[in-house]
Protein backbone atom coordinates (compact mmCIF):
# COMPACT_ATOMS: atom_id res chain seq x y z
CA UNK A 1 0.00 0.00 0.00
CA UNK A 2 1.21 3.12 -0.53
CA UNK A 3 2.45 5.82 1.49
CA UNK A 4 -1.12 7.81 1.57
CA UNK A 5 -3.05 4.28 2.50
CA UNK A 6 -4.81 4.66 -1.19
CA UNK A 7 -6.20 2.32 -3.13
CA UNK A 8 -8.80 0.88 -5.61
CA UNK A 9 -10.72 -1.68 -6.63
CA UNK A 10 -11.12 -2.32 -10.59
CA UNK A 11 -14.11 -4.77 -11.56
CA UNK A 12 -14.76 -6.37 -14.83
CA UNK A 13 -17.94 -7.25 -15.12
CA UNK A 14 -20.23 -8.77 -17.60
CA UNK A 15 -22.24 -5.45 -18.45
CA UNK A 16 -19.16 -2.78 -17.51
CA UNK A 17 -15.95 -1.89 -16.12
CA UNK A 18 -16.25 -0.25 -12.52
CA UNK A 19 -13.50 1.71 -10.57
CA UNK A 20 -13.67 2.07 -6.90
CA UNK A 21 -11.11 4.22 -5.21
CA UNK A 22 -10.34 4.41 -1.34
CA UNK A 23 -8.43 5.45 1.57
CA UNK A 24 -7.79 2.44 3.88
CA UNK A 25 -7.62 4.53 7.75
CA UNK A 26 -7.09 1.95 9.78
CA UNK A 27 -8.62 -1.40 10.74
CA UNK A 28 -11.42 -1.90 9.17
CA UNK A 29 -12.36 1.73 7.82
CA UNK A 30 -12.08 3.18 4.66
CA UNK A 31 -13.60 6.21 3.02
CA UNK A 32 -14.85 6.04 -0.63
CA UNK A 33 -12.85 9.12 -2.63
CA UNK A 34 -13.87 8.56 -6.28
CA UNK A 35 -15.97 5.68 -8.32
CA UNK A 36 -16.49 5.05 -12.26
CA UNK A 37 -18.06 2.76 -14.63
CA UNK A 38 -18.37 2.40 -18.65
CA UNK A 39 -20.72 0.32 -20.11
CA UNK A 40 -18.65 -3.15 -22.05
CA UNK A 41 -21.04 -5.58 -23.08
CA UNK A 42 -18.56 -8.70 -22.26
CA UNK A 43 -21.15 -10.96 -21.18
CA UNK A 44 -23.17 -10.57 -24.81
CA UNK A 45 -19.81 -11.97 -26.36
CA UNK A 46 -18.85 -14.90 -24.03
CA UNK A 47 -22.41 -16.30 -23.26
CA UNK A 48 -23.32 -16.58 -27.37
CA UNK A 49 -19.74 -17.51 -28.51
CA UNK A 50 -18.19 -18.98 -25.53
CA UNK A 51 -15.03 -16.22 -26.12
CA UNK A 52 -14.64 -12.45 -25.75
CA UNK A 53 -14.47 -10.60 -29.19
CA UNK A 54 -11.40 -8.61 -30.47
CA UNK A 55 -13.70 -5.55 -30.25
CA UNK A 56 -14.72 -6.29 -26.82
CA UNK A 57 -10.96 -6.79 -25.93
CA UNK A 58 -10.10 -3.13 -27.79
CA UNK A 59 -12.88 -1.18 -26.08
CA UNK A 60 -12.13 -2.43 -22.22
CA UNK A 61 -7.94 -1.39 -23.03
CA UNK A 62 -9.33 1.63 -24.30
CA UNK A 63 -11.94 2.23 -20.98
CA UNK A 64 -8.74 0.25 -19.02
CA UNK A 65 -6.17 3.32 -19.97
CA UNK A 66 -8.92 5.44 -19.35
CA UNK A 67 -9.07 4.44 -15.78
CA UNK A 68 -5.40 4.32 -15.19
CA UNK A 69 -5.13 8.31 -16.20
CA UNK A 70 -7.78 8.81 -13.23
CA UNK A 71 -5.63 6.66 -11.15
CA UNK A 72 -2.71 8.46 -12.05
CA UNK A 73 -4.28 12.27 -11.28
CA UNK A 74 -4.69 10.27 -7.68
CA UNK A 75 -0.82 9.03 -7.48
CA UNK A 76 -2.24 5.66 -7.40
CA UNK A 77 0.07 3.16 -9.40
CA UNK A 78 -0.87 -0.26 -11.33
CA UNK A 79 0.54 -1.70 -7.98
CA UNK A 80 -2.12 -0.82 -6.21
CA UNK A 81 -5.01 -1.46 -8.17
CA UNK A 82 -6.99 -4.95 -7.28
CA UNK A 83 -8.15 -5.79 -10.92
CA UNK A 84 -11.02 -8.36 -10.50
CA UNK A 85 -13.24 -10.27 -13.04
CA UNK A 86 -16.56 -12.48 -12.53
CA UNK A 87 -18.37 -14.65 -13.90
CA UNK A 88 -17.75 -13.15 -17.89
CA UNK A 89 -14.29 -13.85 -18.05
CA UNK A 90 -15.15 -16.97 -15.44
CA UNK A 91 -16.55 -19.40 -18.57
CA UNK A 92 -14.28 -17.31 -21.64
CA UNK A 93 -12.40 -19.88 -23.34
CA UNK A 94 -9.73 -17.14 -24.63
CA UNK A 95 -9.38 -15.73 -20.86
CA UNK A 96 -5.95 -16.61 -20.46
CA UNK A 97 -4.98 -14.33 -23.91
CA UNK A 98 -7.39 -11.73 -22.56
CA UNK A 99 -6.13 -11.62 -18.95
CA UNK A 100 -2.28 -11.82 -20.92
CA UNK A 101 -3.02 -8.60 -23.12
CA UNK A 102 -4.25 -6.54 -20.57
CA UNK A 103 -1.31 -7.16 -18.20
CA UNK A 104 0.90 -6.15 -21.44
CA UNK A 105 -1.24 -3.19 -22.60
CA UNK A 106 -1.91 -1.75 -18.86
CA UNK A 107 0.32 -3.13 -16.47
CA UNK A 108 -2.63 -4.30 -14.37
CA UNK A 109 -2.73 -8.00 -12.83
CA UNK A 110 -6.57 -9.38 -13.25
CA UNK A 111 -7.53 -12.18 -11.25
CA UNK A 112 -10.49 -14.24 -11.95
CA UNK A 113 -13.08 -14.51 -9.02
CA UNK A 114 -14.56 -17.62 -8.62
CA UNK A 115 -18.14 -18.13 -7.30
CA UNK A 116 -16.88 -19.22 -3.81
CA UNK A 117 -14.99 -15.73 -3.70
CA UNK A 118 -18.00 -13.80 -4.87
CA UNK A 119 -19.73 -15.03 -2.00
CA UNK A 120 -17.63 -14.29 0.30
CA UNK A 121 -17.03 -10.58 -0.82
CA UNK A 122 -20.35 -10.29 -0.81
CA UNK A 123 -21.21 -11.85 2.53
CA UNK A 124 -18.73 -9.14 4.12
CA UNK A 125 -20.36 -6.70 2.44
CA UNK A 126 -23.30 -7.61 2.94
CA UNK A 127 -22.31 -7.86 7.15
CA UNK A 128 -21.00 -4.66 7.09
CA UNK A 129 -24.42 -3.00 5.59
CA UNK A 130 -26.45 -4.39 7.85
CA UNK A 131 -24.64 -3.58 10.70
CA UNK A 132 -26.79 -4.43 14.05
CA UNK A 133 -29.65 -2.57 12.40
CA UNK A 134 -31.84 -5.41 11.20
CA UNK A 135 -31.51 -8.21 14.08
CA UNK A 136 -33.53 -10.60 12.61
CA UNK A 137 -30.93 -11.56 10.52
CA UNK A 138 -29.26 -12.99 13.46
CA UNK A 139 -31.88 -14.79 14.95
CA UNK A 140 -33.94 -16.46 12.19
CA UNK A 141 -33.04 -18.28 8.94
CA UNK A 142 -31.91 -15.73 6.17
CA UNK A 143 -31.42 -15.72 2.41
CA UNK A 144 -28.42 -13.62 0.46
CA UNK A 145 -28.80 -13.65 -3.25
CA UNK A 146 -27.35 -11.41 -5.80
CA UNK A 147 -28.78 -11.78 -9.72
CA UNK A 148 -25.41 -10.84 -11.64
CA UNK A 149 -25.06 -11.27 -15.77
CA UNK A 150 -23.98 -14.50 -15.95
CA UNK A 151 -24.59 -16.03 -12.68
CA UNK A 152 -26.51 -16.01 -9.09
CA UNK A 153 -24.84 -16.00 -6.34
CA UNK A 154 -27.33 -17.84 -3.67
CA UNK A 155 -26.39 -18.60 0.55
CA UNK A 156 -28.62 -19.77 3.37
CA UNK A 157 -28.06 -18.76 7.00
CA UNK A 158 -29.97 -20.44 9.71
CA UNK A 159 -30.24 -18.28 12.94
CA UNK A 160 -26.74 -16.00 11.44
CA UNK A 161 -24.86 -19.64 10.85
CA UNK A 162 -24.18 -19.82 6.98
CA UNK A 163 -25.97 -23.26 5.99
CA UNK A 164 -24.95 -23.33 2.32
CA UNK A 165 -23.65 -21.67 -0.47
CA UNK A 166 -24.02 -21.66 -4.30
CA UNK A 167 -23.21 -20.27 -7.78
CA UNK A 168 -26.06 -21.15 -10.02
CA UNK A 169 -25.79 -20.24 -14.10
CA UNK A 170 -28.61 -18.32 -14.28
CA UNK A 171 -27.66 -14.21 -14.76
CA UNK A 172 -29.84 -11.81 -16.77
CA UNK A 173 -27.89 -11.88 -19.55
CA UNK A 174 -28.14 -15.59 -20.32
CA UNK A 175 -32.41 -14.94 -19.33
CA UNK A 176 -32.60 -12.19 -22.39
CA UNK A 177 -30.88 -14.40 -24.63
CA UNK A 178 -33.02 -17.29 -23.88
CA UNK A 179 -36.51 -15.01 -24.18
CA UNK A 180 -35.20 -13.63 -27.54
CA UNK A 181 -34.81 -17.06 -28.83
CA UNK A 182 -38.55 -17.95 -27.60
CA UNK A 183 -41.86 -17.12 -28.21
CA UNK A 184 -41.60 -13.92 -26.71
CA UNK A 185 -41.17 -11.80 -23.47
CA UNK A 186 -44.49 -12.38 -21.67
CA UNK A 187 -44.79 -16.19 -22.89
CA UNK A 188 -41.42 -17.20 -22.33
CA UNK A 189 -40.17 -15.58 -19.03
CA UNK A 190 -42.74 -17.55 -17.12
CA UNK A 191 -41.91 -20.66 -18.30
CA UNK A 192 -37.89 -20.14 -18.52
CA UNK A 193 -37.69 -18.97 -15.64
CA UNK A 194 -40.11 -20.77 -13.63
CA UNK A 195 -38.72 -23.80 -14.43
CA UNK A 196 -35.53 -22.53 -13.82
CA UNK A 197 -36.37 -21.13 -10.41
CA UNK A 198 -37.85 -24.42 -9.77
CA UNK A 199 -35.00 -26.93 -10.06
CA UNK A 200 -32.81 -23.97 -8.28
CA UNK A 201 -35.40 -24.12 -5.08
CA UNK A 202 -35.83 -27.75 -5.25
CA UNK A 203 -31.56 -28.03 -4.38
CA UNK A 204 -32.33 -25.36 -2.04
CA UNK A 205 -34.99 -26.83 0.24
CA UNK A 206 -32.90 -29.51 0.64
CA UNK A 207 -30.62 -27.88 2.49
CA UNK A 208 -33.03 -24.84 4.19
CA UNK A 209 -37.02 -25.08 3.78
CA UNK A 210 -37.16 -21.78 2.19
CA UNK A 211 -40.85 -21.29 3.51
CA UNK A 212 -38.56 -20.66 6.81
CA UNK A 213 -36.50 -17.95 6.07
CA UNK A 214 -37.84 -14.43 7.13
CA UNK A 215 -34.72 -12.22 6.17
CA UNK A 216 -34.54 -11.80 2.26
CA UNK A 217 -31.23 -10.01 1.26
CA UNK A 218 -30.62 -9.15 -2.36
CA UNK A 219 -27.55 -7.47 -3.53
CA UNK A 220 -26.46 -6.38 -7.29
CA UNK A 221 -27.46 -3.38 -8.96
CA UNK A 222 -31.37 -4.03 -10.15
CA UNK A 223 -32.13 -4.62 -6.63
CA UNK A 224 -30.10 -1.37 -5.71
CA UNK A 225 -32.15 0.67 -7.89
CA UNK A 226 -35.75 -0.94 -7.36
CA UNK A 227 -35.26 0.44 -3.56
CA UNK A 228 -34.54 4.00 -4.83
CA UNK A 229 -38.46 3.69 -6.31
CA UNK A 230 -39.94 0.87 -3.98
CA UNK A 231 -38.03 1.34 -0.70
CA UNK A 232 -37.04 3.29 2.50
CA UNK A 233 -33.66 3.84 4.45
CA UNK A 234 -32.50 1.40 6.85
CA UNK A 235 -29.14 3.01 7.31
CA UNK A 236 -26.48 5.32 4.86
CA UNK A 237 -25.13 1.81 3.41
CA UNK A 238 -29.04 -0.48 3.17
CA UNK A 239 -32.57 0.29 1.81
CA UNK A 240 -35.52 -1.88 3.05
CA UNK A 241 -38.80 -2.80 0.41
CA UNK A 242 -41.84 -4.10 2.28
CA UNK A 243 -42.83 -7.50 0.80
CA UNK A 244 -46.03 -6.31 -1.35
CA UNK A 245 -44.57 -3.58 -2.51
CA UNK A 246 -41.91 -5.46 -4.01
CA UNK A 247 -44.32 -7.23 -5.56
CA UNK A 248 -46.35 -3.98 -6.66
CA UNK A 249 -43.05 -2.83 -8.29
CA UNK A 250 -42.46 -5.84 -9.98
CA UNK A 251 -45.59 -5.95 -11.78
CA UNK A 252 -46.05 -2.20 -12.75
CA UNK A 253 -42.55 -2.74 -14.21
CA UNK A 254 -43.63 -6.47 -16.03
CA UNK A 255 -44.10 -5.37 -19.48
CA UNK A 256 -41.43 -2.63 -19.66
CA UNK A 257 -39.33 -1.96 -22.94
CA UNK A 258 -35.67 -1.00 -22.31
CA UNK A 259 -36.39 2.10 -23.23
CA UNK A 260 -38.81 2.44 -20.80
CA UNK A 261 -37.37 1.23 -17.93
CA UNK A 262 -34.45 4.37 -19.38
CA UNK A 263 -37.17 6.80 -19.72
CA UNK A 264 -39.74 6.33 -16.65
CA UNK A 265 -36.95 4.76 -14.34
CA UNK A 266 -33.81 6.87 -15.01
CA UNK A 267 -31.66 3.62 -15.43
CA UNK A 268 -28.82 3.72 -17.65
CA UNK A 269 -29.26 1.82 -20.98
CA UNK A 270 -26.61 -0.63 -20.34
CA UNK A 271 -28.20 -1.34 -17.23
CA UNK A 272 -32.00 -1.44 -18.19
CA UNK A 273 -31.38 -4.70 -20.45
CA UNK A 274 -30.95 -6.96 -17.83
CA UNK A 275 -32.98 -4.86 -15.33
CA UNK A 276 -36.50 -6.84 -15.82
CA UNK A 277 -35.28 -10.01 -15.78
CA UNK A 278 -33.06 -9.50 -12.21
CA UNK A 279 -36.55 -8.32 -10.68
CA UNK A 280 -38.66 -11.01 -11.82
CA UNK A 281 -36.00 -13.47 -11.22
CA UNK A 282 -35.87 -11.93 -7.06
CA UNK A 283 -39.78 -12.34 -7.28
CA UNK A 284 -39.83 -15.74 -8.08
CA UNK A 285 -37.30 -16.29 -5.27
CA UNK A 286 -38.66 -13.86 -2.80
CA UNK A 287 -42.21 -16.08 -2.75
CA UNK A 288 -40.19 -19.16 -2.12
CA UNK A 289 -39.83 -17.52 1.69
CA UNK A 290 -41.32 -16.24 4.36
CA UNK A 291 -40.06 -13.29 4.81
CA UNK A 292 -41.62 -9.92 4.94
CA UNK A 293 -39.14 -7.49 3.74
CA UNK A 294 -36.55 -7.39 1.21
CA UNK A 295 -33.13 -5.96 2.46
CA UNK A 296 -30.88 -4.48 0.22
CA UNK A 297 -27.43 -3.33 0.69
CA UNK A 298 -26.24 -0.56 -1.25
CA UNK A 299 -23.01 -2.11 -1.83
CA UNK A 300 -21.23 -4.28 -4.31
CA UNK A 301 -18.65 -7.06 -5.05
CA UNK A 302 -15.65 -3.77 -5.13
CA UNK A 303 -16.95 -2.86 -1.68
CA UNK A 304 -16.58 -6.11 -0.39
CA UNK A 305 -13.02 -6.69 -2.03
CA UNK A 306 -12.59 -3.66 -0.06
CA UNK A 307 -13.95 -4.52 3.39
CA UNK A 308 -11.35 -7.33 2.95
CA UNK A 309 -8.41 -5.19 2.76
CA UNK A 310 -9.15 -3.00 5.30
CA UNK A 311 -9.62 -5.64 7.60
CA UNK A 312 -6.91 -6.78 10.20
CA UNK A 313 -6.39 -10.43 11.20
CA UNK A 314 -7.75 -10.16 14.46
CA UNK A 315 -10.69 -7.77 13.32
CA UNK A 316 -14.30 -8.54 14.81
CA UNK A 317 -15.54 -8.84 10.77
CA UNK A 318 -13.20 -11.25 10.24
CA UNK A 319 -13.50 -13.49 12.96
CA UNK A 320 -16.71 -13.74 12.25
CA UNK A 321 -16.42 -14.43 8.69
CA UNK A 322 -13.83 -17.68 9.86
CA UNK A 323 -16.87 -18.85 11.89
CA UNK A 324 -19.27 -18.72 8.72
CA UNK A 325 -16.52 -20.81 7.37
CA UNK A 326 -16.61 -23.61 9.99
CA UNK A 327 -20.62 -23.35 9.95
CA UNK A 328 -20.71 -24.27 6.27
CA UNK A 329 -18.94 -26.91 6.89
CA UNK A 330 -20.51 -28.39 9.93
CA UNK A 331 -23.77 -28.02 7.91
CA UNK A 332 -22.32 -30.18 4.99
CA UNK A 333 -21.00 -33.20 7.99
CA UNK A 334 -24.70 -32.61 8.84
CA UNK A 335 -26.00 -33.34 5.51
CA UNK A 336 -24.42 -36.52 5.58
CA UNK A 337 -25.09 -37.47 8.90
CA UNK A 338 -21.62 -37.22 10.75
CA UNK A 339 -20.56 -37.70 14.48
CA UNK A 340 -20.77 -34.33 15.28
CA UNK A 341 -19.61 -34.62 19.18
CA UNK A 342 -16.73 -36.74 17.99
CA UNK A 343 -16.05 -33.99 14.68
CA UNK A 344 -15.71 -31.10 16.58
CA UNK A 345 -13.90 -32.92 19.81
CA UNK A 346 -11.28 -33.71 17.15
CA UNK A 347 -11.29 -29.99 15.37
CA UNK A 348 -11.11 -29.11 19.38
CA UNK A 349 -8.06 -30.86 19.76
CA UNK A 350 -6.80 -30.03 16.36
CA UNK A 351 -6.39 -25.90 17.43
CA UNK A 352 -4.94 -26.72 20.72
CA UNK A 353 -2.20 -28.67 19.33
CA UNK A 354 -1.59 -26.05 16.30
CA UNK A 355 -2.23 -23.28 18.88
CA UNK A 356 0.98 -25.10 20.82
CA UNK A 357 2.98 -25.87 17.79
CA UNK A 358 3.03 -22.56 16.22
CA UNK A 359 7.37 -22.40 16.54
CA UNK A 360 7.03 -26.05 14.97
CA UNK A 361 4.60 -25.78 11.98
CA UNK A 362 4.71 -22.24 11.18
CA UNK A 363 1.32 -22.29 9.81
CA UNK A 364 -0.72 -19.14 9.65
CA UNK A 365 -4.12 -18.34 10.58
CA UNK A 366 -5.73 -18.83 7.40
CA UNK A 367 -4.12 -22.57 7.01
CA UNK A 368 -5.63 -23.03 10.98
CA UNK A 369 -9.02 -22.29 9.38
CA UNK A 370 -8.11 -24.58 6.44
CA UNK A 371 -7.19 -27.54 8.94
CA UNK A 372 -10.18 -26.85 11.48
CA UNK A 373 -12.31 -27.30 8.47
CA UNK A 374 -10.31 -30.60 7.90
CA UNK A 375 -11.00 -31.84 11.28
CA UNK A 376 -14.79 -30.65 11.14
CA UNK A 377 -15.08 -32.98 8.13
CA UNK A 378 -12.25 -36.26 8.81
CA UNK A 379 -15.19 -38.74 9.13
CA UNK A 380 -17.59 -37.72 6.47
CA UNK A 381 -17.26 -40.15 3.96
CA UNK A 382 -18.67 -43.06 6.45
CA UNK A 383 -21.86 -42.08 4.99
CA UNK A 384 -20.55 -43.93 2.20
CA UNK A 385 -18.91 -46.58 4.06
CA UNK A 386 -16.76 -47.12 6.63
CA UNK A 387 -14.14 -48.75 5.25
CA UNK A 388 -12.33 -46.48 3.14
CA UNK A 389 -14.07 -43.56 4.91
CA UNK A 390 -10.64 -41.20 4.65
CA UNK A 391 -11.31 -41.96 0.76
CA UNK A 392 -14.85 -41.34 0.30
CA UNK A 393 -14.62 -38.24 2.27
CA UNK A 394 -11.92 -36.49 0.10
CA UNK A 395 -14.52 -37.50 -2.87
CA UNK A 396 -17.18 -35.45 -1.28
CA UNK A 397 -15.11 -32.62 -0.05
CA UNK A 398 -13.64 -32.52 -3.40
CA UNK A 399 -17.05 -32.38 -5.24
CA UNK A 400 -18.83 -30.06 -2.54
CA UNK A 401 -19.55 -26.19 -1.96
CA UNK A 402 -17.88 -25.02 0.94
CA UNK A 403 -18.85 -20.90 1.78
CA UNK A 404 -15.78 -18.53 1.65
CA UNK A 405 -13.26 -21.71 0.52
CA UNK A 406 -11.73 -21.12 -2.62
CA UNK A 407 -11.07 -24.45 -5.26
CA UNK A 408 -7.72 -25.08 -4.78
CA UNK A 409 -8.15 -24.91 -0.67
CA UNK A 410 -10.68 -27.22 -0.45
CA UNK A 411 -8.35 -29.50 -2.77
CA UNK A 412 -5.86 -28.97 0.22
CA UNK A 413 -8.69 -30.58 2.37
CA UNK A 414 -9.91 -32.98 0.50
CA UNK A 415 -6.17 -34.41 0.93
CA UNK A 416 -5.94 -33.75 4.42
CA UNK A 417 -8.81 -35.63 4.98
CA UNK A 418 -7.64 -38.97 2.85
CA UNK A 419 -4.63 -39.20 4.79
CA UNK A 420 -5.59 -38.46 7.88
CA UNK A 421 -5.63 -42.64 8.76
CA UNK A 422 -4.07 -45.15 6.40
CA UNK A 423 -1.02 -45.34 4.44
CA UNK A 424 0.69 -41.90 3.79
CA UNK A 425 1.12 -39.99 0.20
CA UNK A 426 2.72 -42.02 -2.44
CA UNK A 427 3.74 -41.16 -6.32
CA UNK A 428 0.72 -42.69 -7.77
CA UNK A 429 -1.72 -40.76 -5.90
CA UNK A 430 -2.87 -38.40 -8.26
CA UNK A 431 -4.64 -35.96 -6.24
CA UNK A 432 -2.10 -35.19 -4.17
CA UNK A 433 0.93 -35.31 -6.34
CA UNK A 434 -1.00 -32.68 -8.66
CA UNK A 435 -0.92 -30.39 -5.69
CA UNK A 436 1.82 -27.44 -5.55
CA UNK A 437 5.09 -28.51 -3.49
CA UNK A 438 4.38 -26.14 -0.91
CA UNK A 439 0.48 -27.71 -0.51
CA UNK A 440 1.96 -31.16 -0.34
CA UNK A 441 3.74 -29.85 2.52
CA UNK A 442 0.77 -28.23 4.01
CA UNK A 443 -1.46 -31.46 3.50
CA UNK A 444 1.34 -33.50 5.66
CA UNK A 445 1.51 -31.20 8.40
CA UNK A 446 -2.16 -31.17 9.19
CA UNK A 447 -2.30 -34.33 8.12
CA UNK A 448 -0.14 -35.49 10.89
CA UNK A 449 -1.33 -32.96 13.27
CA UNK A 450 -5.14 -34.47 12.60
CA UNK A 451 -4.02 -38.08 12.87
CA UNK A 452 -2.89 -37.30 16.42
CA UNK A 453 -6.00 -35.43 16.90
CA UNK A 454 -7.84 -38.08 15.92
CA UNK A 455 -6.60 -40.89 17.93
CA UNK A 456 -6.75 -38.72 21.11
CA UNK A 457 -10.78 -39.53 20.96
CA UNK A 458 -10.31 -43.45 19.28
CA UNK A 459 -13.26 -44.36 21.37
CA UNK A 460 -15.67 -41.24 20.00
CA UNK A 461 -16.32 -40.77 23.80
CA UNK A 462 -15.20 -36.91 24.19
CA UNK A 463 -12.82 -37.89 27.30
CA UNK A 464 -9.40 -35.93 26.98
CA UNK A 465 -11.08 -32.81 27.35
CA UNK A 466 -8.12 -30.46 29.21
CA UNK A 467 -4.89 -31.28 26.95
CA UNK A 468 -1.98 -29.76 27.74
CA UNK A 469 1.79 -29.87 26.03
CA UNK A 470 5.12 -29.94 27.04
CA UNK A 471 8.05 -30.15 24.54
CA UNK A 472 11.11 -31.38 25.11
CA UNK A 473 14.03 -32.62 23.13
CA UNK A 474 13.35 -34.66 20.58
CA UNK A 475 9.77 -35.52 22.32
CA UNK A 476 6.01 -34.55 22.83
CA UNK A 477 4.77 -35.10 26.24
CA UNK A 478 0.52 -34.68 26.18
CA UNK A 479 -0.80 -34.51 29.32
CA UNK A 480 -4.35 -35.24 30.25
CA UNK A 481 -6.25 -34.57 33.20
CA UNK A 482 -9.69 -36.29 35.01
CA UNK A 483 -8.17 -40.27 35.39
CA UNK A 484 -10.13 -41.65 32.69
CA UNK A 485 -9.29 -44.79 31.02
CA UNK A 486 -7.07 -43.68 28.15
CA UNK A 487 -5.77 -47.46 26.74
CA UNK A 488 -8.04 -46.97 23.10
CA UNK A 489 -6.50 -43.55 22.30
CA UNK A 490 -3.01 -44.94 23.70
CA UNK A 491 -3.41 -47.68 21.34
CA UNK A 492 -4.83 -45.16 18.41
CA UNK A 493 -1.81 -42.98 19.26
CA UNK A 494 0.47 -45.72 18.41
CA UNK A 495 -1.17 -46.31 15.01
CA UNK A 496 -1.54 -43.09 14.02
CA UNK A 497 1.66 -40.67 15.32
CA UNK A 498 4.46 -42.20 12.75
CA UNK A 499 3.84 -39.24 10.18
CA UNK A 500 3.81 -37.01 13.32
CA UNK A 501 7.70 -38.18 13.83
CA UNK A 502 8.24 -38.19 10.37
CA UNK A 503 7.12 -34.70 9.37
CA UNK A 504 8.22 -33.05 12.83
CA UNK A 505 10.77 -35.06 14.37
CA UNK A 506 8.94 -35.51 17.76
CA UNK A 507 7.98 -38.64 19.18
CA UNK A 508 4.40 -38.43 21.23
CA UNK A 509 3.77 -39.93 24.64
CA UNK A 510 0.77 -39.49 26.06
CA UNK A 511 0.19 -39.46 30.21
Amino acid sequence: MNENNLVAVLEIGSTGIRLLIAQIEGEGHWTVLDSAGRPVALGRDVFNSGELSRESLLECLVVLHNFKELLASWGISSEQVHVIATSALRVARNRDMFIDRIRQETGFNLSVVDGVEENRLMYLGVRFALKQDLPLFWRANSMIIEIGGGSTEIMLLRRGQMAAAHSVKLGTILIDQRVRLGAGPSLYYERYLNEAIRNTTGLLNTEMDLARVRTFVTAGSDARLASLHAGTELNKHCRVIERNDFFAFAEKIRYYTVEECTRKLGIPYSDAEGFIPGILVLKLFLEQTGAARVVVPLISIREGYLIDLALGVDSELQKDFFSQIIASAVSLGRRYHFDEAHSRHVAHLCMVLFDSLVKVHGMDQRQRLMLETAAVLHDIGTFIRASGHHKHGQYIVSNSEIFGLPRDELDIIANVIRYHRGDPPVVSDIEYISLQREERVLVLKMASILRVADALDRGHSQQIKNLTIEHRAETLVLHTQGGYDITLELTGLEEKANLFQDVFGYKVVLS
